[in-house]
């Protein structure tokens, strides 16, 4: 046994981003993914470039990095589900599917067959799950959805971006699609608590998940805050709005991250940039006092953190148990030895690129190893193995579906 989902299948009718996002994960811990795709034109994000894959000559590809990002391991099919045998195909996938994943309108796939209602006929054991932008229920579910939108009804810009009045101050978008990731994270979790019911009960389910829903429950402390006090809560920039010191600070060179999370770190940083009597002083002594006088305790933290590079610093720091950090690019980030060590970028052989790079899964198991296989597929390279594998289709048989544009 390689991953611990070895043995589950998935049906992937999902695009962009956040269905992707999970099937990927399945994938990577061992589930077969079956991504269904219309024939010619693929997900979406295959046109989502530049930067394209390069291929072995440096020539560019029509293999968007967008695309390759979510849908390593999967094995790619097209289906044409305007013709009645196209469904009949994607039926059948599901007659042995464990997971079905889709993203379409709501009711889009009902007219053809394909929602959970008419899948569970044929196999009851089913997990369905469903990822639209506002749900399956009320008056803007049928609405399409996309990170960025609910990025903004969600409020979760209005809490992102410059302090409130400083220069450029205004709602930002967060540099991910971070309503999308977290959708697909909760659609993981979805479907394995339903896999874990089924091994109760027998029964398969349907799951209804929105990206507005996801993203009000991601709002966490500061929607709770919200709730319990009214206070409508703005942007504050890189500062914390609860604790502190948690923000960046000027060195003699580059700017770090200083991140005190209670009153023994915020004494023994006080300890490494010379001021121990910070500490002690009761505009600063507890975690209530520094976020009520953060603007002078910042103005004496900066007076010392100039004097000295950031690696001086950051030294001195780790060494004394405070939390700290560079503000590292992408590219730094990669470098970093720590992200080296724990093996989070990976190679992976391409069919076109020769090889292709990525990012591992954060998940690292004792028992059930996880193993990259197979690099994003290229759009329909597995339709003739999925079709004589799984449906035990002849060559003549997938010469005709082709030749009808089925396939």
């Amino acid at each position: 046994m390689s991953g611990p989902l070895t043995g589950i299948r998935v049906v992937d009718m999902s695009r962009i981003l956040a269905g992707p996002s999970l099937t990927q994960l399945f994938a990577d811990l061992g589930a077969e993914v079956i991504k269904i795709e219309r024939p010619g034109r693929g997900d979406d994000t295959r046109t989502w470039g530049p930067p394209w894959l390069k291929d072995t000559d440096g020539n560019d590809t029509r293999e968007a990095g967008y695309y390759l990002s979510a849908n390593r391991g999967k094995h790619s099919i097209t289906v044409d589900v305007g013709q009645a045998e196209g469904v009949e195909l994607i039926r059948d996938l599901a007659r042995e599917a464990d997971f079905f994943v889709e993203n379409f309108k709501v009711g889009g796939l009902a007219k053809l067959g394909l929602d959970y209602q008419s899948l569970k006929q044929i196999n009851p054991q089913l997990i369905y799950l469903s990822i639209t932008g506002f749900g399956q229920t009320g008056p803007d579910a049928p609405l399409p959805g996309y990170d960025y939108l609910i990025q903004a009804r969600s409020g979760l810009m209005s809490i992102t971006g410059p302090e409130d009045g400083a220069p450029g101050a205004g709602p930002v978008r967060a540099g991910v699609a971070t309503s999308d990731l977290q959708t697909g994270l909760m659609g993981a979790i979805g479907l394995l608590s339903a896999l874990h019911h089924r091994h109760v009960t027998g029964e398969g389910q349907y799951i209804d998940l929105a990206l507005l829903d996801t993203q009000i429950a991601g709002l966490v402390n500061q929607g709770f805050n919200h709730l319990m006090s009214g206070r409508v809560p703005g942007r504050t920039g890189s500062w914390h709005p609860a604790l502190a010191p948690y923000q960046p600070f000027d060195t003699a060179d580059d700017q770090i991250i200083i991140a005190v999370g209670n009153d023994t770190q915020f004494a023994d940083m006080c300890k490494v940039i010379g001021a121990p009597q910070l500490a002690g002083d009761e505009r600063f002594a507890t975690n209530p006092a520094r976020n009520k006088n953060r603007e002078i305790m910042v103005e004496l933290i900066n007076a010392r953190t100039k004097l000295e590079p950031a690696a001086h610093w950051l030294e001195g720091f780790t060494a004394n148990n405070v939390p700290a950090s560079p503000i590292n690019n992408i590219k730094q980030a990669f470098e970093d030895p720590q992200v080296q060590a724990r093996g989070m970028q990976i190679e992976l052989e391409h069919p076109v690129a020769g090889t292709m790079p990525g990012m591992a899964t954060p998940l690292k198991f004792s028992k059930t190893q996880i193993e990259y296989g197979k690099s994003a597929p290229m759009l329909g390279e597995d339709t003739d193995d999925v079709l004589s594998r799984l449906l035990g289709k002849s060559p003549e048989e997938i010469a005709r579906l082709k030749h009808q544009g089925v396939v």
